[in-house]
């Protein structure tokens, strides 16, 4: 007897604005049969970035649907590079960057995805373990000469590059993934391939390769691709990608990036991004619409995504740095983050190099941010700000004048942060 799921995979994609395109009866096969869908994922960075996070969600939502979800390293495909949404040839990586790579996304796909789930655990596959030993002669017998060049052109992601050519590499890419999806069908009885809607026409080749070669029947699903206001890349700043990995994007830098998103954004990034039901995510817009100032449905968001992909202790150090801006914080408050995510606060303030041994010395307030790191332009303005109660050193308030700083002063055995009013920071660097 078929099973049907209390929870209609389609139907929760299409609320969260994750659904774009589907082969016909996709939805009914799903609300009827447990299923293995897939997802390809191409090992060209050592993490996964944000953009992925998408695909990590769609995996996530499928077995939240009672269904196993398959994640699919390209350790074969990752060396030639899929063409899909690219105006020039990739780079080509190393065996040896692939494989890096390789485990570094194993690694998140266990913490991402539910691996004791029993029957619905999900499944990591490698197709470089089906293309290691295969015959090119072979492939092309048993493969290429079910799908035309006329089929193949007709892609989007190859016909978007005939004007400034491709190679016949990344042209063989289509044809991989089809096979990867047959292949799949074939050994695990995958009926399902998920992807981005620019992954469409390779995905639909591999449904037809599956009909051609005498599998069992399959289907597609596609969410739209997440853009920016602007019309480009989702997950790129200008200091590049947004990763998952804490040691190529702080924990802080992570949270800032959902913190700042506009009230557009964050209304669309909390369906996709988060797990909350569709009545809080519907309060808390509404909450949010009559207070916006708040911005608390990007507080939301930030915690939510950075709890997933981090922790609740990254989530809060990363609170406690954000917080340092806005005076709410101490002395405590400035060692109890990190070297990195400090540095990452005072990104672009002024900067004023000193030597360490005036500190271990001991100096005077008015010749240490005057003279020494000319902070303030002459002793005379230091003092009207002091008389004043406008200048702060590491968070706390300065009354005295006459006050000496010495290498106990020193953050992370280094850093004097000096604010000038509410708003103006500044770093002594000691060397």
């Amino acid at each position: 007897m078929p099973k049907v799921f209390s929870m209609d995979f389609i139907s929760e994609l299409r609320w969260r604005n994750l659904f774009f395109e589907m082969i016909p009866e996709t939805d009914g096969y799903l609300n009827q049969h447990k299923t293995r869908g897939y997802i390809g994922f191409d090992p060209t960075a050592p993490s996964l970035g944000i953009g992925n996070l998408v695909q990590v969600m769609l995996l996530r939502l499928f077995q939240k649907s009672g269904h196993q979800p398959v994640a699919l390293l390209g350790g074969a495909t990752g060396m030639i590079g899929d063409p899909s949404g690219k105006s020039a040839e990739r780079n080509l990586l190393t065996k040896e960057t692939l494989e890096f790579n390789k485990e570094k996304f194993k690694s998140q796909f266990h913490k991402f995805l539910d691996f004791d789930k029993g029957e619905h655990a999900p499944l990591l596959l490698d197709n470089y373990d089906w293309y290691q030993n295969m015959n090119l002669l072979d492939f092309l017998r048993d493969a290429g000469k079910h799908l035309t060049v006329n089929y193949m052109l007709a892609k989007d992601s190859v016909k978007s590059r005939l004007e400034t050519g491709i190679s016949y590499t990344e042209f063989s890419y289509q044809l991989l993934q089809a096979y990867d999806f047959y292949w799949m069908n074939k050994q695990y009885d995958v009926r399902l391939q998920m992807g981005g809607s620019d992954q469409w026409g390779n995905i639909t080749a591999g449904v037809e390769l599956i009909r051609r070669m005498g599998g069992t029947e399959a289907y597609a699903v596609t969410c739209p691709l997440i853009t920016k206001p602007d019309g480009t890349k989702f997950g790129k700043t200008e200091d590049g990608n947004v990763f998952l990995d804490a040691g190529m994007t702080s924990p802080y830098k992570f949270y800032q990036f959902w913190l700042n998103v506009s009230d557009a954004e964050a209304e669309k990034y909390i369906k996709i991004f988060t797990f909350l039901e569709r009545q809080e995510i519907e309060a808390l817009i509404a909450e949010h619409n009559n207070a916006p100032h708040l911005r608390n449905l990007q507080k939301t968001l930030a915690k939510e995504v950075t709890v997933m992909v981090h922790s609740d202790d990254h989530y809060r150090t990363a609170l406690n740095a954000s917080e340092i801006l806005f005076g709410k914080a101490t002395k405590e408050t400035l060692l109890a983050i990190s070297e990195r995510d400090f540095l990452n606060v005072f990104e672009g303030v002024p900067v004023f190099p000193a030597s360490k041994s005036i500190f271990e010395n001991g100096v005077d307030l008015m010749e240490g941010l005057t003279a020494s790191a000319p902070v303030f332009s002459s002793k005379g303005e230091l003092r009207r700000v002091i008389k004043e109660g406008g200048l702060s050193i590491n968070k706390e308030k300065i009354t005295d004048e006459h006050l000496k700083l010495s290498s106990s002063d020193l953050l992370n055995n280094r850093y004097l942060l000096v604010q000038k009013g509410k708003k103006n920071y500044f770093l002594v660097v000691a060397e």
